[in-house]
C-alpha cells in the first residue's frame, strides 16, 4: 500500500487527509480489498470506534483503487511507542484504552458487514486451524515446531463465545498513539468474523513487544490483566486464562506462518526485498516462542 499525506482546501476550511492507494500485488489472499476496508472503516467510524474519518473510495486512481481518510497525528512505529520518554504516560493508559476500543469493535453489527471473511458462520476456532494447515502447506517445506503448534491447537483451541467482528491485527504498531494514549486504530485489511480472543491475545504475541520482552502486553505492560479485566467489565465476557493462552499460541503460529509466506515472496522472485528475506529469518525466533508456550501450557 501507498500512503500520501494531503492538505486540501475545502469550503469549510482546510482538511488534512491521507490517501491510501494500492500499489499492485496482494500479500495475503484473504485480506480485504481497499473498497471493503473503506466500507468497514466507515461503519466503525459511525459506531464510535476511534478510526480516521473516511472521505470516499476511489475505484481508479492512476490505475489502482484508493480511498481518502482523515489524517490523525501521533506515533505508529512500535519501537518508538514502547521506548519514547514522552509517551510514558500514554503507555500506562493504553491497556485500558485498547480494551475499550476492542469492546466497541466487537460490538459492530456483522449483518452490516457481510463481506467479511467468516460471515458464513461455522466454528471460528476450526476455521483458524484449517487456515493454518493450508498456509503452512503452501510454504512447501517442513517446520516441525509450527506443525506441533497446529496439532496442539486442533485439540485445545475452542470458540469462547459468539463470533464477533475482529480487527485481525490489533496491536502496538497498528495503533496511533499520542501523549494522551490511543488516538486511532489503523490497518483494517485483516478484519474478519471470529472469536474475540483473537484480538485480545494478539497484542501479547512476542513479536509485537518490539524488544521489550519483559512487558508481555505489547511492550507496554507487564501482563494483560488490565486489558482483559476492562474488556470483561465492558462486555460481560469472561476470559479463561487457558483460553487466552491458547489464543496467544494461535497468534504466534499465525505470525510464524505469515513470516514464512512473506519470505517465500522474496525467494520466488515475486518481490525482491531485504525486509521480506529478514522475515524468513524471524520465523525461527517465533518457532522458539511456540515451543516455549507449548512447554508452559
Amino acid at each position: 500500500m501507498e500512503a500520501w499525506a494531503l492538505e486540501v482546501r475545502a469550503p469549510r476550511g482546510p482538511l488534512s487527509l491521507v490517501l491510501r492507494r494500492a500499489s499492485g500485488g496482494r500479500i495475503y489472499r484473504d485480506a480485504l480489498s481497499l473498497e471493503q476496508e473503506h466500507a468497514l472503516i466507515a461503519e466503525a467510524h459511525r459506531s464510535g470506534v476511534k478510526v480516521p474519518r473516511p472521505y470516499g473510495f476511489l475505484p481508479d486512481l492512476l490505475g489502482h483503487d484508493a480511498f481518502l481518510m482523515e489524517r490523525l497525528h501521533g506515533e505508529t512505529v512500535g519501537r518508538r511507542i514502547v521506548r519514547l520518554p514522552e509517551l510514558a504516560t500514554a503507555r500506562t493508559l493504553l491497556p485500558v484504552q485498547m480494551a475499550e476500543e476492542l469492546a466497541r469493535i466487537h460490538a459492530l453489527d456483522p449483518a452490516r458487514l457481510g463481506f467479511l471473511p467468516g460471515s458464513g458462520g461455522g466454528s471460528s476456532a476450526q476455521r483458524a486451524t484449517d487456515g493454518l494447515v493450508a498456509q503452512v502447506d503452501s510454504v512447501g517445506e517442513p517446520h516441525p515446531a509450527i506443525e506441533l503448534g497446529i496439532a496442539w491447537l486442533r485439540n485445545h483451541l475452542r470458540d469462547t463465545g459468539p463470533a464477533v467482528v475482529v480487527h485481525g491485527d490489533f496491536r502496538i504498531g497498528n495503533l496511533m498513539v499520542g501523549p494522551d494514549g490511543l488516538a486511532g486504530v489503523l490497518d483494517w485489511e485483516f478484519a474478519r468474523i471470529g472469536d474475540a480472543l483473537e484480538d485480545l491475545a494478539w497484542p501479547s504475541v512476542k513479536a509485537w513487544r518490539f524488544g521489550m520482552d519483559h512487558l508481555r502486553l505489547g511492550g507496554i505492560a507487564a501482563d494483560e490483566r488490565a486489558l482483559v479485566d476492562r474488556y470483561s467489565d465492558l462486555t460481560g465476557r469472561k476470559v479463561d486464562p487457558a483460553d487466552f493462552h491458547a489464543y496467544e499460541l494461535l497468534g504466534n503460529v499465525r505470525w510464524a506462518v505469515g513470516s514464512l509466506q512473506q519470505a517465500q515472496r522474496h525467494l520466488r522472485g515475486e518481490e525482491k526485498s531485504v525486509e521480506l528475506a529478514i522475515l524468513g529469518r524471524l520465523a525461527c525466533e517465533i518457532e522458539h516462542e511456540i515451543l516455549t508456550l507449548l512447554e508452559t501450557r
